[in-house]
C-alpha cells in the first residue's frame, strides 16, 4: 500500500506560513486584499467563491466580492476589471470561470493587470512561466509542486508523465516539472499506446477530467501518482485515478478528495500575498 500525500496537511502548512507573513505586513501598515468577480449564479462557482472568502478570512486577507448578474455585458465586466486594476488597495484580482455565454474569457483574462493576476492565466504570466522567471504560478500545478517538496519527492532526473494538456493544469504542470529537471512527456487523448507511455513514469500526473481513467495496468510499480481530477461516479467524488488498485502499486498517491484540491486555494492565498509584496517592493 502506498503512502498517502495529504493535501490538507500540506495546505495547512502553506496557509500558516501565509498567515504569519500577512500579519508581518499588517504590522508595517500594509494590508493584503483579494478581489473576486463572480458573474451569474453557477452553483459550483458560488461554492468556490465562498471557499476562497473563508480562506481569506482565516489568513487575515481582505476579501472583496463583486457579484454581477448573468445578464452583465462584456463592457460592464471589463469596466469593473479596469476599476480594480486602478484600485491600489486591491492586490489580487480573480474572475471566477467559466463565464456565462456571450462573455469572452480570453478578453477578460487579458484585461487583468498581470501584476494582479493571481490565477496566472494572463499571457504575460504564462510566458514568464515558460522561461522560468515568474512571480505567480497557476494554483493547481503550484500546489502539486508544493506537495512533492513537502514529501521530499525529488523530481530531478525522473521520468514525469502528465496526462492532459490544458492551459490551466497540463501545460504549466509540465513546465514546472521541467524547471525542476524532470524529463517530461505530455500525453493526451490523441497519444498512441498511452499505457506504454504512462508505465514509464516515475511521477505520473493525471489531469484528464475522466473518472477512474488511470487504471493499475497503466502505472509502474513504485511510481508517484498525482490525481488532479475531480469527478463524480456513482454519486461520489472521485479522481482521474482508480484509487484502490493503483494505490497498491504506487509509492505515493494523492486521494480525491483531500489531495490536490485543498492546495489550490492555499496557493491562491500565497499568490495574493506575493502580489501584495511585489506591489509594495518587499522581496
Amino acid at each position: 500500500m502506498s503512502n498517502i500525500i495529504d493535501g490538507k496537511l500540506v495546505s495547512s502548512a502553506v496557509k500558516e506560513r501565509v498567515a504569519n507573513e500577512v500579519k508581518e505586513l499588517n504590522h508595517k501598515g500594509i494590508s493584503v486584499c483579494l478581489a473576486v468577480i463572480l458573474v451569474g449564479s453557477d452553483p459550483a462557482s458560488q461554492i468556490y467563491v465562498a471557499n476562497k472568502k473563508k480562506a481569506c478570512e482565516q489568513l487575515g486577507i481582505i476579501s472583496k466580492e463583486y457579484l454581477l448578474p448573468e445578464t452583465a455585458t462584456q463592457d460592464e465586466l471589463l469596466a469593473l476589471v479596469n476599476e480594480l486594476n486602478a484600485d491600489k488597495t486591491v492586490n489580487g484580482i480573480l474572475c471566477q470561470l467559466p463565464l456565462p455565454k456571450g462573455l469572452d474569457e480570453k478578453v477578460v483574462i487579458e484585461a487583468i493587470d498581470p501584476n494582479k493576476d493571481v490565477d496566472a492565466f494572463h499571457p504575460v504570466n504564462v510566458g514568464r512561466i515558460m522561461i522560468g522567471d515568474y512571480d505567480f504560478l497557476p494554483c493547481t500545478p503550484a500546489g502539486v509542486m508544493e506537495m512533492l517538496s513537502f514529501y521530499n519527492i525529488d523530481v530531478c532526473g525522473k521520468e514525469c508523465v502528465v496526462i492532459g494538456r490544458s492551459n490551466i493544469v497540463g501545460k504549466p504542470m509540465s513546465m514546472l516539472l521541467l524547471h525542476k529537471n524532470g524529463t517530461v512527456t505530455i500525453a493526451h487523448s490523441r497519444t498512441q499506446n498511452l499505457a506504454e507511455v504512462t508505465r514509464r513514469a516515475d511521477i505520473l500526473v493525471a489531469a484528464v477530467g475522466k473518472a477512474k481513467f488511470v487504471t493499475a495496468d497503466m502505472v509502474k510499480d513504485g511510481a508517484v501518482v498525482i490525481d488532479v481530477g475531480m469527478n463524480r461516479a456513482d454519486g461520489k467524488l472521485c479522481g482521474d485515478v482508480d484509487f484502490d488498485p493503483v494505490s497498491k502499486k504506487a509509492s505515493y498517491i494523492t486521494p480525491v478528495p483531500g489531495g490536490v484540491g485543498p492546495m489550490t486555494i492555499a496557493t491562491l492565498m500565497q499568490n495574493t500575498l506575493t502580489a501584495a509584496k511585489r506591489q509594495n517592493n518587499i522581496n
